[in-house]
């Protein structure tokens, strides 16, 4: 009996190691930042697999921001209301098996590798049929969507909730049909994957709207409007909307978060805790409520409060304005895009007292780094440029330039290391009075700062 935590230790050094490998051999197909726009072949997997994805029905999310914390809310909810969940989410913070969790908790490493074990013959076939036909073998994001279904089959679950990987039409996700269909905030991103403008963009976007779903959508602008409307209107979908059929009716900043209440498609809900900071997290809230409501009781049923505050009271969103650091504070957000930046400025204001902040940025080339930085001038920040750890990251001196021809070269700064970077700002921002540092600009950046900070044991005392 003495020999069984050796043991433990050993098979679970076994399997971290065996999904370690399952991870590598998904990273050295095309990766994410480069998706095939097609279905078909993540079709034809889930097909070989046995339909896994038609094993419990679906909520489906698209938007530009605010998709993972929205999914994360409506898997509390459901988690709360009693139903087994499967979420699948993207990209991670820290490591893959964050993506797909299981009433709650990330897959664990047996389960992964068993699962992947199971369906690698049929990705096998896929690939070697594409490969005939003269096309490219299934892509990281398809191969891991088809891993995701396969374990939420394995669990089982009663509900997946499903976020897409980019856009929605053609995402691998699509592949499954969703009771509902969650839009979050459409904003410009991938532009030049999903299209020029907002209009082409949410066109992409409500691909997801299958014949006959609940579509719940967060306010949009006038022109995304009509693009929802439309799609609804074509699938005989219903339409609920932000500030219409559900909306939030009050915020109060409170420890560790915020006091809201909600009106629903079916009720209200008041002086909910929500540990989350930010106006824009509230009216994810009253999204995720309108959504669960609309999968419940096809909208007609209230949700029983002590549903909701559990839902939403236990709610977690890593790598979203979270505090990662004391004395000085640092806290990391994921936000990547414009629209995301706008929100971390307003969420900062709203939610914190801060006199001055240092911004940790780093950025992917693929993305929009003057209209985020633009997004955080209000800030009046000082910078220290960095690079996140990707071969798709911006140059740091090239985003240094841009930086200053912003905002002056006096309040810029360059570190290619993420590491010295968070130490000196922090060292600026220990040497003066309710200042505080920021990690921001990229997911990546967001999960190696949280790395760093648990690493050195940052706390948050």
């Amino acid at each position: 009996m003495t020999d069984a935590p050796d043991d433990f230790d050993a098979a679970e050094a076994e399997a971290r190691d065996a999904a370690d490998e399952v991870y590598a051999t998904l990273v050295a197909r095309v990766g994410e930042g480069s998706p095939r726009p097609r279905l078909a072949p993540t079709r034809r997997a889930v097909e070989l697999l046995g339909d896994p994805h038609r094993s419990a029905p679906v909520i489906h999310l698209t938007g530009t921001n605010g998709k993972t914390t929205t999914s994360r809310m409506i898997e509390s909810l459901l988690r709360a209301s009693g139903l087994r969940t499967g979420l699948l989410t993207s990209p991670h913070l820290e490591r893959f098996t964050e993506r797909i969790r299981i009433d709650g908790a990330s897959i664990s490493d047996e389960a992964v590798a068993r699962n992947w074990t199971e369906i690698e013959p049929f990705i096998a076939i896929v690939d070697a049929e594409l490969e005939a036909a003269g096309e490219a073998p299934l892509t990281f994001f398809e191969a891991f969507t088809a891993l995701a279904f396969a374990c939420f089959a394995d669990a089982p679950v009663d509900v997946m909730v499903l976020e897409v990987g980019m856009g929605g039409e053609w995402d691998s996700t699509n592949v499954a049909d969703g009771q509902v269909a969650v839009i979050t905030p459409i904003d410009l991103d991938h532009q030049s994957r999903l299209g020029n403008d907002i209009v082409e963009i949410a066109r992409t976007k409500s691909g997801i709207i299958k014949p006959a779903a609940s579509v719940v959508s967060a306010r949009q602008h006038d022109e995304v409007m009509q693009v929802l409307e439309n799609a609804a209107d074509l699938t005989e979908s219903t339409l609920a909307v932000e500030d219409d059929a559900f909306a939030v009716l009050s915020t109060k900043l409170a420890v560790g978060g915020q006091l809201v209440s909600i009106r629903g498609l079916a009720g209200e809900y008041h002086d909910l805790a929500l540990p989350l900071f930010g106006r824009h997290q509230a009216q994810n809230a009253a999204v995720a409520v309108a959504a669960v409501e609309a999968f419940i009781g096809a909208g007609s049923v209230r949700l029983a409060d002590e549903v909701v505050e559990l839902g939403l009271g236990s709610v977690t969103s890593p790598g979203r304005l979270q505090i990662i650091g004391s004395d000085p504070t640092v806290l990391v957000d994921a936000a990547h895009n414009p629209h995301g930046a706008r929100s971390l400025v307003a969420a900062l204001r709203e939610s914190f007292d801060f006199d001055e902040v240092a911004i940790v940025l780093g950025v992917l080339g693929d993305k929009d780094a003057a209209g985020i930085v633009d997004g955080l001038l209000d800030l009046d920040a000082r910078f220290v440029v960095t690079v996140p750890d990707s071969e798709r990251a911006t140059d740091a001196a090239e985003l240094s330039e841009l930086v200053a021809a912003k905002v002056g070269a006096d309040r810029v700064t360059v570190s290619a290391d993420l590491a010295a970077a968070l130490d000196e700002a922090r060292t600026w921002a220990g040497a003066g009075e309710k200042r505080a540092v920021i990690v921001t600009g990229s997911v990546l950046l967001a999960g190696e700062a949280m790395r760093i900070a648990a690493d050195r044991g940052w706390g948050t005392r």
